[in-house]
């Protein structure tokens, strides 16, 4: 994990904080394929509710849980940060272990950490990155069923890469959004960063921002692959986002592709 050193919230050994209640950090990994994303639903398994379930197990209800971000169904993480708060007495080290024997085989906790009362897993973060993997190959991989998008045309991953550079900076992105009943707000976001390369048959996305709306990165791949089709210009990025509008990006791309890679504080 990578932290800003000017606005990390980790404690330190030699900080004082109080006993009666701590406030963790629990990194989890997991594979998304059987979950319905992250956050609680009714008569669907998500990744919090057997998270919860297993915490429960080790220390009772005495627990506050909060996610870093939504993720959708289907969608992997390969770094996916949890704020924990309680005061059980259990030590971080001990937890991990103890969450690692009761949760599912498809979710692993790979570190807890204690961390500053105000640190919040979400509202702390900087920003996110993440990565979307398509197998491009006429012949799909049946190790990757879930885990990519099976696309058989030609990508041009350089022409991709190219036209790609007009997602970064601060944009509105209200054309890379899928509108819901969720409450509309600021839909300005900071892209640090946007690539896309292949190894072998194996094409990857990657872009970081300060933050994502609803669906953003699955749009931005699904409008790259348009343009790859030719039913948009290598240079339409940036006339689509002018436009405000969601029906000139191009189409929601798959879940299974999409892992929320790296968080950083």
């Amino acid at each position: 994990m990578q932290y800003n050193d000017e606005k990390s919230n980790i404690i330190t050994e030699n900080n004082n904080i109080d006993i009666a209640e701590k406030n963790l950090l629990v990194t989890i990994s997991y594979d998304g394929k059987n979950f319905h994303g992250w956050q609680i639903q009714r008569n669907a398994v998500t990744v919090q509710e057997v998270f919860q379930t297993a915490l429960s197990k080790i220390i009772g209800n005495d627990f506050d849980v909060k996610g870093c971000s939504r993720t959708d169904s289907g969608v992997h993480a390969n770094m996916y940060c949890v704020s924990v708060r309680t005061s059980h007495p259990i030590e971080p080290e001990r937890l991990k272990a103890a969450l690692n024997r009761w949760l599912p085989m498809s979710v692993v906790v790979l570190d807890c950490k204690r961390v500053a009362d105000d640190f919040h897993a979400r509202y702390s973060c900087v920003s996110k990155e993440y990565i979307y993997k398509i197998w491009n190959s006429e012949v799909r991989n049946p190790f990757l069923d879930g885990y990519a998008l099976h696309y058989r045309y030609k990508i041009d991953e350089n022409m991709l890469n190219e036209a790609a550079q007009a997602y970064v900076g601060s944009h509105d992105y209200t054309s890379f959004c899928t509108l819901d009943n969720r409450e509309m707000g600021d839909m300005t976001r900071n892209v640090k960063a946007f690539s896309v390369v292949r190894n072998g048959d194996l094409v990857t996305m990657k872009v970081e921002a300060d933050g994502f709306l609803y669906n953003m990165v699955r749009i931005m791949v699904g409008t790259l692959l348009r343009i790859q089709q030719g039913k948009i210009p290598a240079d339409g990025i940036s006339e689509i986002i002018n436009k405000k509008d969601r029906k000139y990006a191009g189409p929601t791309a798959q879940a299974c592709g999409l892992y929320l890679n790296k968080v950083n504080y």
